[in-house]
């Protein structure tokens, strides 16, 4: 088949086939381009989509991004499941299998080094949002008074989401501490923008943690036992991902 290649991921060599049933981006099933001891998972894509110009003109659209990213993801989800991916940048294409292995060849290195250092292991999202207080969205607002019983309502308004935000606080770096301890390595991301995210309530913590893989039950228990443990909090829990937030320069 002709077409520009289309790179999800690098890994090692793996025994377990992926499901038959498995497309990727542009509807190309995924397959296994072999260099060094090392595997790129690669399928074709047309060049009237995936050319530089274009490409460069689809990831304006919103719809066809999101359609992109969900085939890709759906490839590295696939990979999880058999082995230890280190995915690529979304719209990662080379012009033929021998550029893909130029690549492979070129960054074998580092490649080598952070498939040794995440191997076996994988990742787990944990987002707490601090949401407003029952109580004060349930009791209706008293008409002041007076211009100085305004103010004393503003007054106790502003302390009582202070002292929200600091109890929010406090549980997301206690949380953040204890599940740091469990895991072999940590990251924090920016708050999620709740335009985007579409999640109600503010992201205190926005966290991705390295575990093991035969340790994820157990880190899965650490996370739930934590829920509805300060009132207002709400935690998610994602995953387990390949090591998106670890894989560093390798990828």
């Amino acid at each position: 088949m002709t077409g520009l290649r289309y790179v999800y991921a690098v890994c090692r060599p793996f025994g377990t086939p992926l499901q038959a049933q498995l497309t990727g981006v542009a509807g190309d099933p995924p397959r296994a381009l072999t260099h060094h001891g090392l595997v790129a998972v690669v399928s074709h894509v047309p060049e009237r989509d995936f050319a530089e110009e274009p490409l460069r003109a689809h990831l304006e659209d919103l719809d066809w991004l999101t359609e992109t990213a969900r085939a890709h993801q759906g490839v590295i989800d696939a990979l999880t499941t058999v082995t230890t991916p280190l995915p690529l940048r979304l719209g990662t294409v080379f012009h033929d299998d021998s550029g893909v292995r130029m690549m492979m060849e070129a960054r074998e290195e580092a490649f080598q080094s952070t498939l040794d250092r995440l191997e076996g292991r994988v990742e787990w999202g944990v987002k707490v949002y601090a949401e407003s207080e029952p109580q004060e969205s349930a009791r209706p607002a008293q008409k002041p008074a007076s211009g100085r019983d305004y103010l004393r309502q503003r007054r106790m308004q502003t302390r009582s989401h202070e002292d929200m935000w600091q109890k929010a606080e406090a549980f997301s770096t206690r949380l953040h501490e204890e599940l740091s301890a469990f895991a072999e390595d940590s990251r924090t991301h920016p708050p999620q923008n709740p335009a985007l995210s579409k999640a109600t309530g503010r992201n205190v913590l926005n966290a991705a943690y390295l575990v093991p893989r035969v340790n994820s039950e157990e880190f899965v228990e650490l996370v739930d036992r934590t829920k509805g443990e300060v009132p207002g909090m709400r935690i998610e829990l994602t995953g387990p991902w390949a090591a998106y937030s670890f894989a560093g320069e390798a990828t």
